[in-house]
């Protein structure tokens, strides 16, 4: 357990430093989303709106949970190390990407766009929103969006070998994105520019690029336990 707990930390970094990301997949959305709930149900707006959010976080723990029993049968076999290697190097790239020097993730955002043209037109039977329950499957449906984000999250957690570990971290990271879209959707802009500051995302891009290398196998991770 206390093995995971940086990987967690981890997760939710990702999540919620790259809530700018976020922003420019869904946040469009979310203020569609707003907009369109009638005048008299405007008052029930938080509740949509979490609502849509937990939908998605729920597609990306199973999501997580999916992707981390292949990785499970990877690692059960002689590709374990070369798996926790890609752990390390996926971290140290996410944190290059959160602290905004490399974006060369978002290039694997193609991998899902043949399942998204299947999923994307039942989105449209869920608007307008006009109940909890219809955002809840809106956004269960929208965490299925090409994301080179969520996509490198999701390879770097299923190099865990461990299904409910992967789901774990998958939960996290959506977790981490809440905030920012949480803000978005009720016009909390201070939030959003707060996280939005290039010290603070450099700060967590360097944190987790330090988790990273904690990951990576080697004589290192003596060292850094050691301090």
């Amino acid at each position: 357990m206390l093995e995971l707990l940086p990987l967690l930390i981890s997760a939710l970094i990702l999540g919620l430093l790259g809530g700018g990301h976020c922003l420019g997949m869904c946040g469009g959305l979310m203020g569609a989303l707003t907009l369109a709930i009638p005048p008299e149900k405007r008052q029930q707006r938080f509740f949509f709106l979490l609502a849509y959010n937990l939908g998605r976080i729920l597609s990306y723990t199973l999501a997580g949970l999916l992707i981390g029993l292949a990785g499970w049968a990877l690692t059960a076999g002689p590709l374990g190390t070369f798996m926790r290697v890609l752990a390390g190097l996926l971290l140290i790239a996410m944190g290059l990407y959160l602290a905004g020097w490399w974006s060369g993730l978002t290039r694997i955002e193609a991998l899902g766009r043949n399942l998204w043209r299947v999923i994307q037109p039942l989105t449209k039977y869920f608007m307008p929103v006009t109940s909890a329950p219809k955002a809840l499957v809106l956004g269960a449906l929208w965490g299925w969006l090409p994301c080179g984000l969520v996509y490198s999250t999701l390879l770097w957690a299923a190099s865990q070998g461990n299904a409910l570990n992967s789901a774990a971290l998958m939960l996290a990271f959506g977790l981490g994105t809440l905030p920012v879209l949480m803000a978005t959707g009720l016009a909390a802009e201070r939030v959003t520019a707060l996280l939005r500051r290039q010290g603070i995302r450099m700060a967590g891009g360097i944190l987790v690029m330090l988790f990273g290398l904690w990951t990576l196998p080697g004589p290192h991770q003596h060292w850094l336990m050691g301090h």
